[in-house]
């Protein structure tokens, strides 16, 4: 074959694929614009409103927002109650997240070189399938005390001769919940771990067999440094979901009817007690600027840890 043959031939292919690559575009933006489209409508669209209100001085149905600058920040941030939620959400992000880590690798560690660890990792999982709502109604239950109702625990401890404590008052819930968060949210963490510890080359334990390592070494030596990824995910994951936290708390802190004592309150409570809560008139944008504080608090958190999670890939 010639060399201009060679030539036309190969103009040809890039020809037919430069035409293969212009319909795949073509393609691609007829199914890309309904989510971006949905996307837009649900996401952005209600996020700048959020942020526009949380500028305005507005109680809904019936009247006009009328803008006040940055008079509904100044008011949160000298508010005993958005000082307690903004505390309390803290709290649950960091005491809870640290709890529930460090019981989700501990777990980790004993599940990989035990036998029936799946068995085992389904039965932790199970909590995390429970809606908030009725682990706080089952919590409440056997943590109330009252002078004619007690719940399990104080029964057994006053079986023992130990008074009734009130676990549920309002200086005490945030360290209730935190336990409940971390005993109904560390399996999920430990099934998303146990999968990142799956995909590891079992050979690289084998290896730390034979180097004499212990099981906090292989940890620390193997298993960490593999997942880490998955690990900063997890992370970006926990963050999230518990800025969000309402439902457990409303149950155990409040009879159920309408918002708890402000020094159980949480972000999201907050919100809800300024738009629906008892308070009287509804203060939408103070709710908004709360909801706006909630953003800014997430996306720091988020891209910090992120940062802060930040290595090279592993290859193995």
């Amino acid at each position: 074959m010639s060399v201009k043959a060679k030539e036309a031939g190969a103009a040809a292919a890039a020809s037919a694929s430069g035409a293969h690559l212009v319909r795949k575009k073509r393609l691609f933006w007829p199914f890309l614009l309904p989510a971006i489209a949905l996307y837009v409508l649900f996401m952005v669209v209600p996020t700048v409103a959020t942020v526009v209100l949380g500028f305005t001085s507005w109680q809904g149905a019936g009247d006009t927002p009328r803008f006040n600058g940055t008079a509904n920040f100044v008011e949160l941030f000298s508010s005993d109650a958005f000082i307690y939620s903004f505390l309390n959400t803290l709290m649950y992000i960091f005491v809870a997240g640290v709890g529930t880590f460090l019981l989700a690798f501990l777990f980790t560690m004993v599940l990989r070189e035990m036998r029936g660890g799946k068995l085992v990792r389904a039965i932790l999982f199970f909590p995390n399938i429970v809606a908030p709502v009725a682990l706080g109604m089952f919590f409440s239950i056997i943590l109330i005390f009252r002078p004619r109702r007690q719940g399990l625990v104080n029964y057994l401890l006053e079986t023992v001769g130990i008074d009734g404590v009130k676990f549920l008052s309002p200086q005490n819930v945030t360290w209730v919940v935190i336990g409940c968060l971390v005993w109904a949210s560390a399996g999920f963490y430990i099934t998303i771990l146990m999968a990142a510890v799956d995909r590891i080359p079992p050979y690289l334990y084998e290896d730390a067999d034979i180097a004499g390592a212990t099981p906090w070494q292989k940890f620390r030596n193997v298993t960490l440094p593999l997942t880490w990824d998955v690990i900063g995910v997890a992370g970006v994951l926990w963050t999230i979901g518990a800025i969000k936290i309402f439902e457990l708390v409303f149950v155990l802190a409040g009879p159920g009817t309408y918002s708890p004592p402000i020094e159980a309150w949480t972000l999201g409570l907050y919100v809800f007690d300024r738009s629906f809560g008892t308070q009287g008139t509804p203060e939408y944008g103070m709710a908004c600027a709360a909801a706006v504080v909630m953003i800014a608090l997430v996306s720091v958190l988020v891209v910090a840890l992120r940062r802060l999670m930040r290595r090279d890939t592993i290859q193995f």
